[in-house]
């Protein structure tokens, strides 16, 4: 088994208040589980209000398949939320 733990650094420019903030990343995160079957946490500034970082982690017998996993939840952030990403870690186990 592999194991791969991806951190992404988000940037949210339409977001004005840590309420507006934790609206988004609780969808994210949520729709993310569902779509991806990972594991998803809010990591580090949590008390800003447009910097945020999630931590992901996914498990597979490939890492050939972590890499597609983690390619496309970059593309389905991009695609589907209002957050620049300015980081990502990727690091395998």
């Amino acid at each position: 088994m592999i194991v791969g733990i991806m951190v992404v650094t988000l940037f949210a420019d339409q977001s004005h208040s840590l309420k507006d903030k934790r609206q988004i990343l609780s969808s994210l995160k949520e729709r993310l589980r569902q779509k991806f079957n990972i594991a998803v946490a809010e990591g580090d500034f949590q008390d800003l209000w447009q910097k945020s970082r999630l931590g992901i982690v996914a498990i597979s017998t490939s890492k050939a398949v972590l890499e597609r996993t983690f390619r496309q939840v970059e593309e389905f952030i991009c695609g589907h939320y209002p957050l620049q990403i300015t980081e990502i870690e990727i690091h395998y186990t």
